[in-house]
């Protein structure tokens, strides 16, 4: 069937509309929480006692897991019908499931906001099977089971819809890591009473997502944006596509190892966990030259100019967030100093945006246009705008790393390494810190500053390209 929107190749995409406007305000609520907490840091008892800054630290947390996983299932709600050349299954229940998770997701919000921790736990009877009390993993047990009933009604979805439609490297890629991402979840049920085997699985839900399957969310996202706005053959982007898994699966899977060096494993894993984790950067590395190559060899000139910048800025981004700023503190040797340090803050900071954050924004670019009946892209004018508030946001989250970065290295110094022998106690420490936090602070404002142009730019008049492209399929 096709779209009554003349710029959807088919109209069920539409449903992703409520899924990326839905992710984008809780980016900002997010942001919005992030300040909140930076000025905690520099002035302790801001908002106290009505938001503790450890609720904080939970709400801003939490908001960047489910923005972004309503940011992927949007992608895949747009660009799996595409892939697979047929109307998604059924936009009815994707539509019902967006209610479902966007209703269960602002209650654990403000489940947070409004009732202790403790008396949350005993109202949602997480004695009957406790999993929360966990970081990133404190949503309710009955959260976690909606979060269950969403993915696998979402699955169900996307895999019929590509059971009965075309299969192309990027769909299957897509549906390989939104399936591992749903079963990875699985793991955060179960909350063993000894420390260390609690700390292994943990990490199995926490860092096989963000250095594992949503690595190949990220991936297939990169390599559809980039066959439409370059025109390359598909063939070619995804034999790069297949390359990037791979180094992926490989360095992301067994260097989970880092994470294992000091909660009471074998010796063997400060080898393996050091070498693996050695070679992450390089499938980051891979996208970076797969983005460049392609735009260089590209066989259009697209005219949603700001969605190929951010095409390229996230694999740039991504390579130096998650790759070098997390290789610089990963081996074991040096990681004995630095970890649980505000070097820790400056490459999750700097890896979360630039890895999905960024590859969400841009699909949302290249989609929103279309979505809104616009056009290849909007107009001269929005794209200006938004172009600004890519470089506020990119700019800003490096000073940001920066201030975190040398913020770590004075910590390591006066709290890990002292030169005199007397380590300063942590609160000392922090003192030394505040002008580094207040500067921080100053680069969330300008964040925030172009997050607020991104969104602008969408409510600018948009157009059809004059000398309009036909799409690549």
């Amino acid at each position: 069937m096709r779209s009554a929107n003349p710029y959807l190749k088919f109209q069920s995409q539409a449903v992703a509309k409520p899924y990326f406007v839905f992710a984008l305000m809780l980016f900002v609520g997010q942001v919005l929480f992030g300040l909140i907490m930076g000025l905690q840091y520099v002035v302790g008892d801001f908002l106290f006692p009505l938001i503790p800054f450890n609720v904080a630290r939970m709400v801003h947390t939490n908001l960047l897991i489910v923005w972004l996983l309503f940011g992927f299932m949007g992608a895949a709600y747009y660009l799996v019908p595409e892939e697979a050349d047929r109307e998604l299954h059924s936009p009815k229940l994707a539509i019902l499931l967006f209610w479902v998770f966007a209703v269960a997701g602002v209650l654990t919000i403000l489940g947070y906001l409004l009732v202790p921790y403790a008396a949350l736990a005993k109202l949602t009877h997480n004695e009957l099977l406790p999993t929360m009390g966990r970081e990133f993993l404190e949503q309710p047990t009955l959260t976690k089971m909606g979060i269950v009933v969403v993915c696998l009604g979402f699955l169900y979805n996307i895999g019929m819809t590509l059971l009965k439609g075309r299969k192309t490297t990027v769909s299957m890629v897509m549906m390989t890591g939104l399936i591992g991402l749903a079963v990875f979840f699985l793991f955060s049920f179960y909350n063993p009473g000894n420390l260390a085997r609690d700390k292994f699985y943990w990490w199995w839900v926490v860092h096989l997502w963000v250095e594992g399957v949503w690595e190949l969310i990220m991936g297939s996202m990169l390599a559809f944006v980039l066959i439409k706005v370059t025109g390359v053959d598909r063939e070619v982007v995804e034999k790069w596509l297949y390359v990037i898994i791979a180094m992926a699966l490989i360095t992301g899977i067994i260097g989970t190892g880092h994470h294992f060096f000091w909660i009471g494993a074998p010796q063997v894993w400060l080898w393996v966990g050091s070498i693996f984790s050695a070679l992450e950067p390089l499938p980051f590395l891979a996208m970076v030259m797969f983005a460049f190559t392609m735009v260089k060899r590209r066989r259009r000139q697209h005219p949603n100019r700001a969605a190929t910048l951010w095409a390229k800025g996230t694999t740039v981004t991504a390579f130096f967030g998650a790759g070098v700023w997390g290789f610089l503190h990963t081996l074991a040797p040096v990681n004995f100093y630095t970890h649980g340090t505000q070097l820790t803050a400056a490459h999750g900071h700097l890896a979360f945006f630039g890895a999905y954050a960024m590859i969400v924004m841009t699909l949302i670019s290249y989609a929103m246009p279309r979505l809104r009946g616009l056009g290849e892209a909007p107009d001269a004018r929005a794209q200006t705008v938004e172009v600004w508030g890519f470089w506020m946001m990119v700019l800003s989250m490096v000073m940001i790393t920066l201030f975190l970065t040398a913020a770590g290295a004075v910590q390591v110094w006066l709290q890990r390494w002292p030169v005199d022998g007397v380590a300063l106690p942590f609160m000392a420490t922090m003192d030394h810190l505040k002008v580094l936090f207040w500067a921080r602070l100053g680069s969330g404002v300008v964040f925030l500053v172009g997050l607020l142009c991104y969104l602008y730019s969408f409510r600018q008049r948009g157009r059809v390209a004059e000398a309009a492209v036909r799409i690549v399929y």
